[in-house]
């Protein structure tokens, strides 16, 4: 990537844009690295997005997106044809997937606002698929009962539409807020000086990277699907979107 510039990523600050026209600026046997892409790089436990990149005389499917070296890598089949680097393309998300995605992730960082509220429960991984997720909390115990009040509880928030807003934050701003503090804003690498903030505004606040719907209303219901036991203070919460969204 040395002299051809940052790449422009798109999603961190426009989640419902599905495409982009750009140019390519790296091309291995594995696949391509353009200039300005709408494809989210997996990470933070969201997978990366797939879609299709065309160009004139040309076209190849994109069956992942991942990082490598510090830019969105847009994986390829093995055998794919590839276009040259300086060509333009224009790449298209498959957005029900992405969208599905977002609900998702929306739904996890609500389903933590509502633990630490409500249980005192601090956050200590989660992962994603589109319309499923799982969760885990720092707690001593966990039962289906409990499951069902969560569910229950994260439904009723849910439905009261609280908007969705990202916010930039200075690091040492981020390292005095209790709520980021809460979901161990610390973890992140010290050469990261602006922090993204994902802020369901009166619910929950958290650091994070990923794609998000506008407000819980397109969350939709969720269901609680298993609530395990992964070891001392250490209990998982499987949720899936069982709802279609507002």
């Amino acid at each position: 990537m040395a002299g051809n510039g940052p790449v422009e990523e798109i999603a961190p600050k426009d989640s419902y844009l599905s495409r982009a026209e750009g140019s390519v600026v790296e091309v291995t046997d594995g696949g391509v690295v353009l200039d300005r892409t709408v494809f989210y790089a997996r990470g933070g436990g969201q997978p990366g997005d797939v879609g299709t990149i065309v160009w004139d005389g040309g076209s190849v499917e994109v069956i992942d997106t991942i990082r490598r070296n510090g830019a969105p890598f847009h994986v390829v089949a093995d055998d794919a044809i590839l276009p040259e680097p300086g060509t333009p393309v224009e790449g298209t998300i498959d957005w029900e997937r992405r969208y599905t995605t977002m609900r998702t992730h929306t739904a996890l960082h609500a389903l933590s606002g509502v633990v630490f509220r409500d249980f005192g429960a601090k956050v200590t991984g989660g992962n994603m698929t589109p319309g499923e997720a799982r969760m885990d909390f720092e707690l001593d115990s966990i039962s289906v009962e409990f499951g069902q009040e969560v569910e229950r509880k994260l439904n009723e928030e849910l439905i009261k539409g609280y908007p969705t807003e990202i916010v930039l934050m200075a690091r040492e701003e981020a390292l005095e807020d209790p709520d980021l503090i809460r979901t161990k804003v610390n973890l992140i690498p010290d050469f990261v000086r602006e922090i993204r903030v994902v802020d369901i505004v009166g619910l929950d606040r958290q650091a994070d990277g990923g794609t998000h719907v506008a407000s819980t209303l397109e969350v939709g219901r969720i269901e609680v699907v298993k609530t395990e036991s992964k070891g001392k203070s250490n209990k998982r919460m499987r949720i899936r979107l069982v709802g279609d969204n507002a």
